[in-house]
C-alpha cells in the first residue's frame, strides 16, 4: 500500500513544492493539505494519513500544539516537522509533543522521499545527528541533572545505557553496531527494550530524553552514573 502523506503549511508555495516531487513517487499519495494547525487537526479527522509534515510556524494553532494534538489519538500517522533550524526553536518543543524527527525546509527531493519512507518503516529520528546538532543548541538553556539519577534509567543494563548514549548523540542503529560490534538486529532489540523501560514512545522521545534528564549534556558529553 502507498504512504499516504499529509502537507500542513502556512505557504502554499511550499505545500505545492513539496506535492510535485510526492506525487512523482510511485509508492507516495498526498491525500490531503492544510494551512494550519486546526485545519490539520481537522482534516486527520477524517482523512487517514501515515506521514504529516508540519510546520512549525504558523498562524492560530502551530505545529508544536497540531502535533500535540495528532500524536495524542490512537492509530496517529508519524510527524516529521518542518523546520528552517536557524530559527525554528519550537523544534524541540514539536519532539517532545510527539513528532517523531523533522526536516530542513529546504531538504533536497531524494532527502524528502527517503525520509517519509524511513519514518514510515518505524526509522523514528530522520537525519540523526542533524536532530543532535538542533536538539544541542535549543537545550543549551537547560540545567544539568544535580539531584538523583532518574529511577527508569536504573533499570537499564550496562549495554543498554551504553546504546541509550550512543542514540542520543545521533548515532544510527548501523553506527551503534559498528562501534559496539554488534548485529544491527541486536541494536533494534536493545533499543526495543530500551523505550520499554523508560516509557518513552520511540527513538525521538529517546533522544529528548537523554537531554533533558542530564545523561547527555548539551555540549555532547554524558554524565556518569549516581
Amino acid at each position: 500500500m502507498n504512504i499516504k502523506v499529509v502537507l500542513v503549511d502556512d505557504q502554499a508555495l511550499v505545500r505545492a513544492g513539496f506535492r510535485m516531487v510526492l506525487d512523482a513517487q510511485p509508492d507516495i499519495d498526498v491525500v490531503g493539505e492544510a494551512a494550519d494547525g486546526a485545519a490539520a487537526v481537522e482534516l486527520l479527522g477524517s482523512v487517514a494519513a501515515d506521514v504529516v509534515l508540519m510546520d512549525v510556524r504558523m498562524p492560530g494553532v502551530d505545529g508544536v500544539e497540531a502535533t500535540r494534538l495528532i500524536t495524542a489519538r490512537p492509530g496517529a500517522p508519524k510527524v516529521l516537522i518542518l523546520t528552517t533550524f536557524d530559527l525554528d526553536e519550537y523544534a524541540f518543543a514539536a519532539l517532545k509533543a510527539g513528532a517523531s524527527g523533522f526536516l530542513l525546509k529546504d531538504v533536497p527531493p531524494s532527502d524528502l522521499i527517503s525520509a517519509i519512507r524511513s519514518v514510515h518503516a518505524g526509522d523514528a529520528v530522520v537525519a540523526p545527528s542533524t536532530t543532535r546538532r538542533l536538539l544541542e543548541r535549543f537545550t543549551a538553556h537547560l540545567p544539568g541533572r544535580t539531584g538523583p539519577e532518574p529511577e527508569a534509567l536504573g533499570k537499564l543494563t550496562a549495554r543498554e545505557r551504553e546504546v541509550l548514549i550512543m542514540v542520543g548523540r545521533g548515532m544510527s542503529n548501523s553506527e551503534i553496531a559498528d562501534h559496539l560490534s554488534l548485529a544491527e538486529a541486536t541494536v533494534k532489540t536493545h533499543l526495543g527494550r530500551i523505550l520499554t523501560k523508560l516509557g518513552v514512545r520511540d527513538r525521538a522521545q529517546a533522544v529528548v530524553y537523554t537531554y533533558e534528564t542530564g545523561l547527555i549534556t548539551p555540549f555532547g558529553s554524558h554524565q556518569p552514573k549516581g
